[in-house]
């Protein structure tokens, strides 16, 4: 029974009594005994580890198809005497042992550590200096931000092709501009024709390539750094040079070490620009490991050697690889510091 008040008209209160049916109310099941009769289907879903692996699963077969079945194959080739045409036995470390004592492996080692450490560097910094730049307010922004990307989201080949006309002994522009507008000289410049400058001009290349993809890539960081910081930094005085040491590098050295192991990655194992430019010339004086190896395992039929030539860069992608993970730690260990 529920009483309730009810106004009447002359604004006298009465009481009325209203009785409530009852409701025939079905009561739930326990959870356990709920879960006991789902399927086992069902419960397999629920199954969190079960989960995982299957969102996985797609991501793993291709990796395992696509990159791990290749390099346990070329890991495999490495210790055989394996040639084009032939299938070759185990020998063990002898072709390691040949390229030890081979002068052109030698030479490509260290133009590979030459090229990439110039070509980072170089990359780098006009990137870093290009991100600074565009992080500011100005007309057009989006447009010239879309600009920027052009040299990294060209083919390589006719990135190559565009360069291979710059370096061309007879129809270079630059010479055309040297000797013919500027009378700066009286014959034309031979980039690709003795072993320095056409060193040189690959690595200009590749930094002309590589510049967008680290200019974006550390835009992106840039605009993650709280403009409040540089406005206290501000009222407390700080210079620019201040503002870039004690803020933007400390904030960005994260995403520094993420994409210059990136960057040296790419560089190391830059394949296409070098060999469509010089093929490795002259003399044999541009070859990377990576270039050199295609030479004597495809070109030169060779794919025991070839193999070998290519699993002795591995080292050097952990090196980089090790890099990246000290620059994220040593940013952990400042934070730490920071916080005490």
């Amino acid at each position: 029974m529920l009483r309730r008040f009810a106004p009447c008209d002359d604004g006298v209160v009465t009481f009325t009594d209203r009785t409530i049916n009852q409701m025939s109310v079905t009561t739930l099941p326990p959870l356990a005994l709920a879960h006991r009769q789902q399927s086992w289907l069902v419960r397999l879903f629920d199954y969190k580890p079960f989960l995982i692996v299957m969102c996985l699963a797609p991501a793993i077969g291709l990796l395992a198809v696509f990159l791990t079945y290749p390099l346990g194959l070329g890991l495999w080739l490495a210790f055989t005497d394996t040639t084009i045409g032939r299938k070759g036995v185990y020998v063990g470390l002898e072709n390691f042992q040949y390229l030890l004592t081979d002068s052109l492996w030698w030479n490509a080692v260290f133009y590979s550590v030459v090229y990439t450490g110039i070509a980072t560097f170089g990359k780098f910094a006009l990137g870093f200096w290009l991100a600074l730049l565009l992080n500011n307010h100005f007309p057009f922004k989006s447009l010239l931000r879309a600009i920027i990307l052009l040299p990294w989201i060209v083919p390589t080949v006719l990135s190559a092709l565009a360069f291979w006309w710059i370096y061309d002994p007879q129809f270079s522009i630059i010479s055309y501009l040297l000797v013919d507008v500027l009378h700066w000289r009286t014959s034309n410049v031979d980039f690709l024709g003795s072993p320095w400058p056409a060193r040189f001009s690959l690595i200009a290349a590749n930094i002309w390539r590589g510049i967008p993809f680290v200019a974006i890539s550390l835009l992106a960081g840039l605009q993650t750094i709280s403009p409040s910081l540089y406005e206290a930094a501000m009222l407390d005085g700080a210079s620019a040079w201040q503002r870039f040491r004690y803020i933007t590098f400390p904030m960005m050295m994260p995403i520094l070490a993420i994409v210059m192991t990136f960057s040296i990655i790419f560089t190391f194992t830059d394949f296409q620009l070098v060999y469509a430019i010089t093929r490795g010339g002259p003399g044999n004086s541009t070859h990377l490991l990576a270039t050199l190896a295609f030479q004597r395992g495809i070109a030169g039929g060779e794919l025991g050697e070839g193999a070998a030539i290519a699993v002795s860069m591995i080292p050097f992608l952990v090196f980089a690889t090790l890099f990246s993970y000290f620059g994220l730690a040593r940013r952990k260990w400042q934070q730490g510091e920071s916080n005490d």
